[in-house]
């Protein structure tokens, strides 16, 4: 499986998965907003995603990468922000092979740091992230601040 840059024929695939990975996170299904927020981001540019493909048009799973900056560093990162892959592709190594593109992705744009956070329970994901050599901050804690 060759994981490769989104393309606009994936929209109605990425869609579907985006909405699949929102409601996971216990969001209400929304297939018009996923496909509305996607193509938004591909539009102006706000986003690289990258996509796994599933077989005969179809996707097995995206990651989601958005620019930003490190002040401490004075250097831009990604944000890896979505991961998912969908439930009858998992255990194949595809999460793993989108976390190497994403990465070999920040090394070609220039971007000195990729950046997550995940589930304190989702020990499946921490372990598989660790051994692809990411560090986990046990120093920082994360914040919200919902603006209404």
């Amino acid at each position: 499986m060759q994981i490769r840059p989104y393309e606009a024929c994936d929209l109605a695939e990425l869609a579907r998965l985006f909405n699949d990975y929102r409601v996971f996170y216990a969001q209400p299904a929304d297939l018009e907003l996923a496909s509305r927020f996607i193509e938004a981001r591909v539009r102006g540019g706000d986003s690289a995603i990258l996509v796994a493909p599933g077989g005969e048009g179809s996707l097995a799973g995206f990651c989601q990468l958005y620019p930003s900056f490190c002040s401490v560093a004075a250097a831009p990162i990604y944000v890896l922000y979505d991961l998912y892959v969908a439930p009858e592709h998992r255990r194949n190594g595809i999460a793993k092979r989108l976390l190497e593109s994403a990465a070999a992705r920040a090394k070609c744009d220039g971007k000195v740091r990729m950046d997550l956070t995940t589930a304190k329970d989702n020990f499946n994901a921490q372990a598989l992230y660790e051994s692809l050599g990411w560090q986990r901050d046990d120093v920082f804690y994360t914040y919200n601040l919902l603006i209404n």
